[in-house]
């Protein structure tokens, strides 16, 4: 057992399987959620399947379990391999890979009888959410030593981010989830709004963006076979991204009689994040402008280079419906829904397999079992989430015009039932999607062919 836990990128690689399992887990709850728009009865006998239960599962096992926990895995690869040098313990980073999966598993084991904190992207109970700033706690001490102990004189950029990404998340989560009032997780009155979308914002944008943000700066180069176009360009944007989106959450309580002044910041930098987000798309594309053949034919960094694209259509769509006129027919319906999805499952969830698909060969010293299933994969999840995008975008839209114009709830429901089973349709692509991406990863461990020495350090060296 003790050979197990020190086992060299063993828990890089438990990391990235269990991202690839929670994938089908959170998808499966996705299936249900669409199933109850269509067909509210369908489940009506199965208390844990109502929707109020079912949907923070899947919500919280797509964000935390596969996105990051995946990318997590990632990083535990990446950084010692940036640094010349071993991970400084992997029996730490065992405990936190045991923490953070505790913490996953508590959403559908807790949240189907009930026991939830009930306040969106904070609905994990105390002892959970202990179990996370626990983990999180472990995998700094053991990135930060690693960077201590550490061969490489630079830090590169993802070295960066995959430690900010921890160092904030152990400082806002406990905030956001208010864990100085275990008994109900959360504040009195409206000012529970502004904890609450504090981590509910910093969730994606203060641990899922640094993550898949520095997993991109390490696969496209090496995908690329080039040197980073700008690293003083991609320090820029880490930097912009730590001044600006900290305070981007109070966007969603506009309609509420929160302060004018955080209103306006809130405002104001959601519409100035166009500037990192910028700087990171033009860096990484400036990179990869004389080599496009090598990244769009390698089946990893196309999923990569297509979470990129995702976040730019994300980051024009964000701070338009962050704009007060604008929230008038966007926010509180389907168009909300589908710019969460192509935010997290487009820009965090692409990024996400991409890079591990880039990673596993070095991890496992194995070559993939199926570069077509990961091709397949890539378009299953495409047709599924453009076609969720669109169906969401329009259904939206309708909710919010009848409501601007004073139509009643009920009223608008009929005409929202051809897009709600456009939406359980193209669910069925993402599912697919992501069990195929879980048995090629499961080929790869038992069937992959093993890489040459020469082969695995070729690859390990490269750009």
């Amino acid at each position: 057992m003790i050979k197990f836990i020190q086992k060299p990128q063993g828990a890089s690689l438990a990391f990235m399987l269990a991202g690839a399992a929670w994938f089908v887990v959170g998808a499966l709850y996705g299936m249900v959620s669409a199933i109850h728009f269509v067909s509210p009865e369908f489940f009506s006998n199965i208390p844990a399947l109502v929707f109020g239960r079912e949907r923070p599962i899947h919500v919280n096992t797509m964000l935390y379990g596969f996105t990051g926990t995946m990318l997590i895995g990632a990083g535990l690869y990446y950084v010692p391999a940036l640094l010349r040098t071993r991970l400084w313990s992997e029996p730490l980073a065992w405990a936190g890979f045991l923490f953070w999966n505790i913490t996953i598993a508590s959403g559908p084991l807790c949240f189907s009888f009930g026991y939830t904190q009930g306040r969106e992207y904070s609905e994990y109970v105390f002892w959970a959410d202990v179990s996370l700033v626990f983990a999180v706690l472990c995998l700094i001490v053991d990135v930060v030593m690693t960077i201590a102990h550490r061969r490489e004189k630079q830090l590169y950029v993802s070295v960066w981010y995959l430690v900010a990404a921890l160092l904030w998340t152990a400082c806002n989560y406990p905030l956001g989830n208010v864990m100085w009032h275990p008994s109900t997780g959360a504040m009195p009155g409206l000012i529970d709004s502004l904890f609450l979308w504090f981590w509910g914002h910093n969730l994606p944008g203060l641990l899922i963006t640094p993550l898949a943000t520095g997993a991109a700066y390490f696969v496209i180069p090496r995908a690329a076979r080039a040197p980073l176009n700008s690293h003083t360009l991609s320090l820029a944007g880490f930097w912009f991204l730590v001044a600006l989106y900290t305070h981007i959450g109070g966007h969603h309580v506009l309609q509420s009689p929160i302060p004018n002044w955080l209103k306006t910041v809130s405002v104001v930098d959601s519409v100035a994040m166009i500037v990192p987000v910028s700087i990171v798309v033009l860096n990484l594309w400036l990179t990869a402008r004389f080599f496009g053949g090598r990244v769009w034919s390698d089946p990893a960094a196309r999923l990569v280079m297509g979470g990129i694209v995702w976040y730019i259509v994300t980051c024009v769509q964000g701070p338009l419906q962050s704009l007060p006129f604008m929230q008038r027919v966007t926010h509180f319906n389907n168009w909300t829904i589908g710019h969460a999805h192509i935010a997290m499952l487009g820009f965090g969830g692409y990024i996400a397999l991409g890079t591990m698909w880039h990673v596993i060969p070095l991890v496992t010293g194995k070559s993939l079992y199926s570069e077509k299933l990961v091709s397949l994969q890539f378009g299953l999840i495409t047709v599924g989430l453009t076609g969720f995008f669109v169906v969401l975008t329009i259904a939206g839209l309708i909710q919010g015009g009848a409501w601007h114009n004073g139509e009643t709830v009920y009223r608008v429901l009929p005409e929202l039932a051809p897009y709600f089973i456009c939406r359980a349709a193209l669910g069925i692509f993402i599912l697919t999607g992501a069990l195929v991406g879980l048995y090629n990863l499961a080929m790869t461990l038992w069937r992959g062919e093993e890489l040459s020495a020469e082969e695995l350090q070729r690859a390990e060296e490269a750009a």
